[in-house]
């Protein structure tokens, strides 16, 4: 692992002729799928990692192969750039990267549920675009080396989408996971909680199952195990359905009332789905309250007594606004 006086990047710095014109075309699409991002003309950064130095050298190799020249070395910024910067410049890629998806995943989810003009696309229609947008997200995800956002909007427009594709319980079956699963349960949730995660997390424990534990698992697919309840994750009994967030789905779910909880379920949709449906004010200023925390921690535990601490203070301010 690099020490903290070590350089932080890695650089690539080539030169490619111009024929064959393949050839810049075939090294810029490899430099993107790794998540490299252009700082000058014909020179391109990765954070420093021994992945990322394979990587390059791959690039390079091929691009010396086509009769071009290129450098792999390492760096650190002393003026000029800083690291802030090229920071920056990575998480606004993924961020484009991930919007794109989003729009992507909307516009599958309005096929999914059909209009007047179309019937809805069945299971067995949506399923392959589905799957190539989960690939696509986690490919993403493999190159997102620094949190940016986005992510969030499109786990929860694919998750809506999946929750829609699935059958319906039977209503008995709702009933009882609702009423006999949820005392002094282990609640489990994927790694790298955000918004809608620690919202959950807060409802969950402070209206739901105050004994609740949480663990935090590293992927989707998770197989829980006895006693265990998924939330906010692939094929969890609490989890985005249609357009509801896993927030606004825990409020129905748990017959949940009243305009304080009501507000914040409005303020998280705004923020998890990114597509402005309450309009909420408040929605900027706790997106960037959230993000700032998990800027400062890593570890999900941390993130959900920062964010209670948070969403604590936003119920009680609308609980005694008028």
């Amino acid at each position: 692992m690099p020490q903290a006086s070590d350089p932080r990047w890695l650089l690539l710095i080539h030169q490619i002729p111009p024929k064959p014109a393949y050839l810049r075309v075939k090294v810029g699409r490899r430099l993107q799928g790794l998540g490299a991002v252009a700082i000058k003309n014909s020179v391109y950064a990765l954070p420093r990692s021994e992945q990322a130095l394979e990587d390059l050298q791959w690039v390079r190799k091929e691009i010396v192969g086509g009769g071009g020249e290129a450098t792999v070395c390492e760096a650190r910024f002393v003026e000029g750039h800083s690291d802030p910067d090229v920071e920056a410049l990575l998480t606004a890629a993924r961020a484009r990267e991930y919007a794109a998806l989003a729009e992507q995943a909307r516009r599958l989810g309005r096929a999914v549920a059909g209009s007047r003009k179309r019937p809805p696309l069945g299971p067995a229609q949506a399923r392959p675009p589905l799957l190539r947008l989960r690939k696509q997200l986690a490919d993403v995800a493999a190159i997102d080396f620094f949190g940016a956002p986005g992510r969030e909007a499109v786990e929860g427009l694919l998750a809506g989408i999946e929750a829609r594709l699935r059958p319906a319980p039977a209503e008995a079956q709702v009933e009882r996971a609702v009423s006999d699963r949820v005392r002094a349960r282990t609640w489990v949730t994927r790694r790298g909680v955000q918004v809608d995660r620690i919202a959950s997390a807060w409802l969950i424990r402070r209206f739901i199952d105050p004994e609740a534990r949480f663990k935090f698992a590293p992927g989707h697919e998770y197989a829980p195990q006895a006693g265990e309840l998924r939330f906010d994750m692939f094929e969890a009994e609490f989890t985005h359905d249609g357009g509801l967030c896993t927030f606004e789905v825990l409020l129905r779910r748990f017959g949940l009332k009243g305009a304080p909880l009501r507000n914040l379920g409005e303020i998280v949709h705004d923020i998890d789905l990114k597509d402005a449906k309450f309009a909420r004010p408040e929605a900027f200023g706790l997106e960037r309250l959230i993000a700032g925390i998990a800027m400062r921690h890593k570890d999900d535990e941390t993130r959900l007594s920062e964010g209670a601490a948070a969403f604590d203070s936003l119920y009680e301010y609308f609980k005694r606004k008028r």
